[in-house]
């Protein structure tokens, strides 16, 4: 949506700020609008429409084989979701919703502003390491899950956040996409598929 105005003397006093609070509305609406909770696994979702696609709000936290907590400890699992490989993440998501491609993430990202500002319109504003907590302007609440190694390590929870997609790069690996503390972007990466990632489902 684009808005226009007219250059007024009192435009800097009276009509600047009533531009700015219905493009606030504006944008609360188109953000939220049909969002409604999915049930699964014994769990409520929150979800959130960002233009034309409807996410969920929070990190996939089911129970499924293969899928695990960070340090195997539940309260990351309740704080920041499960932890899954590829295969895993292919086939975990509710009916009616799946793992996106990397081309669905990128039409989230644009929508946002894209990738150089996406790291910080999408992270939640807290669970965060430090003062890197994002703005959080669309209510996707991106956390910090870390990742999970086969080898039964973790690295970096608090830091980074880590979603897998369904598409496979040319390099033989599987794009995700990487939020960090450190900066605004949200990149794309290309990973094996034993790592352990966060997910994100978005509805059919």
């Amino acid at each position: 949506m684009r808005l226009r105005f007219l250059y007024s003397p009192y435009m800097k006093t009276t009509l600047f700020p009533l531009a700015v609070a219905f493009a606030t509305m504006v944008f609360a609406f188109s953000a939220s609008f049909g969002a409604a909770p999915v049930k699964y696994g014994g769990k409520t979702y929150k979800t959130v429409k960002i233009g034309t696609q409807t996410w969920m709000a929070e990190n996939l936290n089911y129970d499924a084989e293969d899928s695990k907590c960070y340090d195997n400890k539940s309260e990351n699992c309740a704080k920041y979701g499960r932890l899954y490989d590829w295969e895993t993440a292919m086939k975990v998501c509710p009916q009616n919703w799946h793992l996106p491609s990397d081309e669905e993430w990128d039409v989230l990202v644009d929508y946002v502003g894209g990738f150089s500002a996406a790291g910080t319109k999408l992270r939640a504003t807290n669970g965060w390491y430090g003062d890197s907590n994002g703005t959080d302007d669309y209510g996707f609440s991106a956390l910090p899950g870390g990742i999970g190694y086969s080898n039964g390590y973790f690295n970096d929870i608090g830091n980074s956040g880590r979603w897998w997609s369904s598409s496979e790069s040319n390099s033989n690996g599987i794009y995700s996409r990487y939020i960090g503390y450190s900066i605004e972007y949200a990149i794309w990466v290309s990973y094996d598929t034993s790592y352990l990632f966060s997910i994100r489902c978005v509805q059919d």
